[in-house]
């Protein structure tokens, strides 16, 4: 590490004597990044930017940059009083354990379950409700620094073998492997290339489909995160020779996916083509025809499952917020669906044939429900939830009446709650599941209590938000407060048990999770209400919720800060942009943040039917629009801001977070701290180890009590 000259030493030293007052004296100065400037014209506009070199993780130029960075970042947040509590109670935090929602295979139970003490979670398994848990893939034990994480799993049909992925760094780049469930034996299996991989057993346990990734040299350079295909695997063979089934000549960006029939006849592959698109194609393996084509070239989502030489689909073409058709696999076309599941006012997120039923995921204003529904149609039976909750996923099979649902919510820790389809009515209402376990958390969540309320954004739509506070809470107008959202890519913002935000209750802060635009909270209206040309709706709506809050007392722009990850990231970073003068501190993790060149590095490519492509003349033009790096306005005073982000980040590149922290190092006319956090072995954040989750915790925590005046 660069030695900090000795002026620098002393400054920070003098300034972190008293970190807690807003007129906390004035921080010496960041590390001045080189200029470059590199003009382009795209779509007829000339763009002039600075730092275009800091794209390159290679160059000289920007390792410097990293360098000087992390050591001006460390210089600031370690010497500031109260970081070593911060770190102690944090590691209890976020030691705190995870529970996956079960898979069955035949009389096997299958679940994920990091323990305290652990950084991975570990795939477990167990012989029936009652039997012990085994311990079947520990990733814990593949690596010394537990940067190898668990990417993926399927068992098959009857639990003979499990598939798994695994990945170093979190790259997600993961490598197939098969091990045996009775004996925890690994087979030969190593194939490399199958991120995200979608995984469909033949009943006889003699091979699977599955999808991967081309090679180096197989297509254009730097495009091998694309062109993924559908292959077909027999165990013991070499997959170099696997024959592929389905994905010559389509486009780059399309991610198919596969599924079986209960009695192994009818291939399903769902392509996926962005968040507000899919195709269904329909193999019968007892023919030698390619897959049929069930429904293509449409603008709406599809997904399926064949029961019984059935085809039950779950779509929302005209209907927002989903509903069920099936129809004979032998005549998939659209003009022989029969609807089966209308619309209803809850979106319908998830129907799966458990049991010989239709078990469905509903949410209705942000929260979970579930229903179980006779496949041939009728009255739904609800089946009651812990309390006001996520269901984070649900587990069963066509065969068994054994079904599981995962939940938490923002006072509940993780759980795993079980039912009998059996014991469910036709009609009524069905008996509360069974809590199989749950994780032990050394919090108090009876001293907390969530509201949800609503806002107006800035065109009228009312928008919800849930608020996480101790009970009793009084409205000063001042109370430290801390504003997250994500409104992106028909994902739901539903309650979360979040271990790290409860150093922040504890400290009689205020959490504010908001439901924007753009997420599924209220179907697909609600999603294309926040993509492509109205993606600035989400920022319209967080800023509307920070407005919100200071309005109603909860706080005022001194105590309040925003913080997102990812598609999260580039919402903060409009939100900042746009209204630096709203918020007194931001966390822009992992963010996408320059939007005109965003498409051209990692999985990128595959968010352009979700934001659009600047090779597009009207998509650059909404775009540019909003692109966080492209308004950044020299001399403004803007908040203080921690940009984090991870040089082994796959999916999006830490070009962004490094250009922007550069850009608005040098145009801040205020004093608050810019500040550039980046790991070197961590990705996106997926396969995090708990280690590395503690560290990274301690630094938004440290920064965030500093200026928003919390006293550890």
């Amino acid at each position: 590490m660069r030695v900090l000259p000795l002026i620098l030493v002393l400054a920070v030293a003098a300034f972190a004597g008293n970190p807690s007052s807003p007129d906390r004296g004035k921080l010496p100065p960041p590390p001045k990044a080189k200029v470059e400037p590199v003009t382009d014209v795209v779509q007829g506009t000339t763009i002039v930017d600075p730092y275009r070199y800091l794209e390159d993780g290679k160059n000289p130029e920007t390792q410097k940059f990293v360098e000087d960075e992390l050591a001006y970042t460390r210089s600031v947040l370690d010497p500031l009083p109260g970081r070593d509590k911060l770190h102690q109670r944090l590691a209890d935090l976020m030691a705190i354990g995870t529970l996956g929602t079960p898979q069955v295979g035949g009389p096997w139970i299958f679940y994920t379950r990091r323990d305290v003490g652990q950084n991975q979670p570990v795939l477990y398994v167990r012989n029936g409700l009652r039997g012990e848990d085994r311990a079947l893939v520990d990733v814990n034990k593949m690596s010394k620094d537990a940067l190898i994480a668990l990417d993926w799993w399927y068992p098959s049909h009857d639990g003979k073998y499990v598939t798994y992925g695994t990945s170093p760094n979190g790259s997600e780049e993961s490598t197939l492997r098969v091990v045996e469930t009775a004996t925890g034996k690994e087979l030969s299996e190593a194939i490399e290339r199958t991120r995200f991989s979608s995984i469909a057993w033949l009943k006889d346990d003699s091979g699977f489909y599955y999808t991967r990734h081309p090679k180096k040299g197989e297509v254009p350079a730097g495009e091998e995160v694309y062109y993924s295909k559908v292959f077909f695997h027999v165990l013991g063979s070499d997959p170099a020779k696997d024959p592929l089934i389905f994905g010559e000549g389509r486009k780059p960006q399309d991610v198919p996916g596969v599924t079986l029939s209960e009695d192994d006849r009818w291939l399903l592959i769902p392509v996926f083509q962005g968040w507000a698109k899919t195709e269904l194609y329909l193999k019968d393996r007892k023919s030698d025809a390619p897959p049929v084509t069930v429904v293509a070239g449409k603008d709406f989502i599809y997904n399926g499952q064949v029961y019984k030489d059935k085809l039950y689909i779950h779509t929302n073409e005209g209907a927002p917020r989903f509903r069920v058709f099936v129809t004979e696999a032998a005549k998939p076309q659209r003009e022989n669906w029969k609807e089966l599941i209308p619309e209803s006012d809850a979106v319908l997120t998830e129907a799966d044939i458990f049991g010989g039923r239709m078990v469905a995921n509903y949410e209705q204003n942000a929260h979970s429900l579930l229903k179980v529904l006779p496949l041939a149609g009728g009255a739904a039976v609800e089946i009651p939830m812990p309390t006001i909750g996520s269901i984070t996923g649900l587990g069963g099979d066509y065969d068994t009446t054994n079904a599981f649902f995962g939940f938490h919510s923002y006072t509940v820790p993780p759980s795993i709650y079980h039912f009998d389809l059996k014991n469910v009515p036709q009609s009524g209402t069905a008996p509360a599941a069974t809590l199989m376990r749950k994780v032990e958390a050394p919090v108090d969540p009876s001293k907390y209590e969530v509201e949800q309320v609503w806002f107006n954004s800035k065109d009228g739509t009312k928008v919800p938000m849930f608020l996480v506070h101790q009970k009793g809470l009084k409205k000063t107008g001042n109370t430290p407060t801390l504003l997250s959202g994500y409104g992106g890519f028909n994902i739901s913002r539903t309650p979360v048990f979040n271990r790290s935000v409860y150093i922040f209750l504890e400290h009689g802060g205020i959490y504010a999770d908001v439901q924007l635009r753009g997420g599924a909270e209220f179907g697909e209206e609600w999603h294309r209400a926040g993509m492509l040309e109205n993606k600035q709706n989400v920022f319209d709506d967080f800023i509307a919720a920070a407005e919100y809050l200071i309005k109603e007392k909860y706080t005022d722009r001194e105590h309040l800060a925003i913080s997102g990850g990812s598609n999260g990231g580039l919402l903060v970073g409009a939100a900042m942009t746009q209204r630096p003068d709203l918020y007194r501190a931001v966390i822009c993790a992992v963010p996408l943040l320059d939007m005109i060149r965003y498409q051209n590095f990692q999985i990128a490519k595959l968010w352009i039917p979700e934001y659009g492509s600047s090779e597009d003349p009207k998509q650059f033009q909404w775009l540019y629009a909003y692109s966080p790096y492209h308004h950044v306005k020299d001399g403004t005073k803007y908040p203080a801001v921690m940009f984090m982000t991870a040089d082994t980040d796959t999916r999006v590149d830490p070009m962004h977070a490094k250009k922007m922290a550069a850009r608005m190092q040098a145009a801040n006319g205020g004093d608050r701290p810019i500040l550039l956090r980046i790991e070197t072995k961590a990705g996106h954040g997926q396969g995090k180890p708990v280690s590395k989750q503690v560290e990274e915790q301690t630094d938004v925590y440290t920064f965030l009590f500093w200026q928003l005046g919390i006293r550890p």
